[in-house]
């Protein structure tokens, strides 16, 4: 099992074209670790922001009546990629792994694949 702040590190090391990683609460907004961004990035802003991104999605699924679980949420930019993993471990709930990715370098079915395994390692 790893903690938040091996965690991220190793998605920053391990996941091809990987720029930042937070683990983040989307129910205050705030993030509880990240590794990678920069001073153009801020990444804890980012995490903020896209905790409106993953409220929206599962208010709209709650009125629409879906009865199922949000895997991962993929956001295309011109030269990133921002994936958001919702954490279904134990003592996940609430919880959120970020991820920015250089488009030009990143893979995004190994980052997914990565991004899952890191989870299932991740002890919150």
């Amino acid at each position: 099992m790893a903690n938040t702040e091996t965690a991220l590190k190793e998605a920053l090391s391990s996941i091809e074209g990987a720029t930042g990683a937070a683990l983040v609460d989307y129910t205050s907004g705030m993030a509880l670790g990240t590794v990678g961004g920069s001073n153009s990035f801020d990444l804890n802003v980012a995490a903020a922001g896209n905790t409106d991104v993953v409220r929206a999605k599962l208010r709209t699924m709650e009125l629409l009546g879906i009865q199922d679980e949000i895997e991962d949420i993929l956001i295309t930019l011109g030269t990133q990629y921002h994936l958001i993993r919702l954490l279904r471990s134990q003592g996940g709930n609430g919880l959120f792994l970020y991820l920015v990715l250089d488009s030009g370098r990143a893979n995004l079915a190994m980052a997914r694949h990565q991004l899952r395994r890191i989870e299932a390692q991740l002890e919150v």
